[in-house]
């Protein structure tokens, strides 16, 4: 809790060891551990990432969590830092996982390997404070034939949410065919659906056939991707099929939203008939109906956003322990009441992700 609000972090990270992958492994796939430089059986698992952008960004996460840096990234130091920020909960998604499920040409079972371990370890990870640290379960969109047996598994775990990238994987967008079982199952399990993209990964990104700087890559992965995501579920009538579908598009800051829903309405109130079979009514009804986006408080045009969709679908997110993390992010979340009541700031602190995680108070 800070200043009296009472805050969830919708958007926090661990850094997982690199050690706990060959640990967690199952025995027959412990050769596709990754090395301490994070290659698997000598390829690196990123895309156009220069050593100085890897030197960088460990001295500037070093410098900002010291404390985490000496100590790993363990639990017990997450769960400092949360009290540190003023941070009652914490939802987990992770860091090298984020490349790990983003290798387009990673075989099948390989991927699964990864997504059973790391789910095992993030259990025992959040098992050192589970009322504050909360797990966002891994999928393996390479498998699809096995994302519904994963889902179950991870209701099993009590966990109400999982992850995705918004990249195609193997060819397929998130509104294939082939995973219609899958968002059925998270339909009928009430689970959650954060979306959360990765710079210089393995996948299809936008930006990445042109540029070649961190700069420029990430300027463009972040929020185009989640652009063409939430496009994908809206064009492809995954929302439509899935009314009670809950979906979270995470760390690409939201004022891109706004111009994004006018663009796409207009586009339907031109071509509705196109689309008829599967979008049933403005693409703007379906993200206020169902989806939610996390803001960043620096952002300038904040007051903006909520005049156009309200703040029922807003969430906040730390990014910790990320070298995107400003150590003042809390505060500036706090800081948020010079846009609106005290009331609409607890809200986006704490009521709204308390519905788009499904939490009971």
């Amino acid at each position: 809790m800070l200043n009296g609000y009472q805050i969830i972090d919708s958007d926090s990270h661990v850094i997982e060891p690199i050690g706990m992958w060959r640990e967690y492994l199952d025995p027959e796939f412990r050769e596709f551990a990754p090395s301490a430089h994070m290659r698997i059986q000598g390829k690196e698992i990123v895309s156009k990432i220069s050593q100085q952008v890897v030197e960088q960004s460990n001295q500037q996460m070093a410098k900002a969590h010291p404390h985490a840096y000496a100590r790993g990234y363990d639990a017990e130091s997450h769960v400092q830092a949360m009290v540190q920020m003023g941070i009652d909960i914490a939802f987990l998604y992770p860091t090298y996982g984020l490349w790990l499920w983003a290798m387009d040409d990673m075989a099948p079972e390989v991927a699964g390997a990864f997504t059973r371990a790391y789910n095992r370890w993030l259990k025992d990870y959040c098992s050192y404070d589970p009322e504050r640290l909360r797990g966002v379960g891994a999928i393996n969109l390479h498998a699809p034939e096995q994302m519904v047996s994963e889902l179950h598994h991870i209701a099993e775990l009590g966990w109400k949410a999982i992850f995705l990238r918004p990249n195609p994987v193997k060819g397929r967008l998130l509104s294939h065919k082939a995973y219609e079982p899958f968002w059925t199952a998270c339909e009928e399990l009430e689970i959650s659906v954060g979306i959360h993209e990765g710079t210089h990964s393995r996948l299809p990104t936008t930006g990445a056939d042109r540029f070649d700087s961190r700069f420029a890559l990430h300027a463009c992965s972040h929020p185009m991707e989640q652009m063409m995501a939430l496009l994908s579920l809206i064009e492809g009538g995954v929302l439509e099929r899935h009314p009670h579908l809950k979906v979270a598009f995470l760390e690409a800051g939201c004022s891109w939203l706004p111009y994004w829903l006018w663009r796409l309405d207009e586009e339907y109130d031109n071509l509705y008939w196109e689309v008829a079979d599967t979008v049933k009514m403005k693409p703007s009804e379906y993200f206020r109906r169902q989806c939610f986006i996390s803001l960043e408080p620096s952002e300038p045009s904040i007051a903006e956003v909520i005049q156009s969709i309200g703040t029922d679908n807003l969430l906040f997110g730390s990014d910790y322990p990320h070298v995107d993390h400003k150590p003042t992010v809390v505060d500036g979340a706090v800081a948020l009441g010079k846009y609106s009541l005290k009331e609409t700031v607890q809200s986006i602190l704490w009521d709204n992700p308390i519905q788009f995680y499904g939490l009971t108070t």
